[in-house]
């Protein structure tokens, strides 16, 4: 019974283990804008790459990079994203935001798409304007 017992746990230890992961693909990249100011020392820098293929859903995001902003533009960023996601016939974009306290102060007005096939020249360029 007790060699029953361990098979069992055995087997259900097997079927939830995950098989070999598969490595992520990343794309890097600086954000900059032309004005000639600095950010405040509290200053965040968020970085998204989404899936925008559906024009009435919210779009998916893949990879995420937040974080407090150290430096001057050009503003560097990086992210990992999961290719097993990325879904043949979609579209995928970055978006880029700076804020202060929660306020906006930056954002990518432009659409910046990406292929996600290995074939995008990086670094990748995101150009935001002021929000007034």
């Amino acid at each position: 019974m007790k060699k029953l017992f361990m098979l069992c746990c055995a087997s259900l230890l097997a079927a939830c283990s995950t098989g070999p992961s598969t490595p992520n693909a990343s794309l890097d990249g600086e954000v900059f804008y032309l004005q000639r100011i600095a950010l405040p020392p509290s200053a965040t820098l968020s970085v998204s790459l989404q899936d925008v293929s559906l024009m009435d859903a919210p779009a998916v995001t893949l990879a995420r990079q937040n974080g407090p902003i150290k430096g001057s533009v050009p503003l560097p960023f990086h992210l990992e994203y999961d290719p097993a996601q990325v879904k043949p016939g979609h579209r995928y974009a970055i978006s880029a935001r700076i804020e202060l306290d929660g306020k906006l102060l930056f954002i990518n007005t432009e659409q910046h798409a990406v292929r996600l096939d290995g074939q995008d020249s990086q670094p990748l360029r995101i150009k935001v304007d002021q929000v007034r």
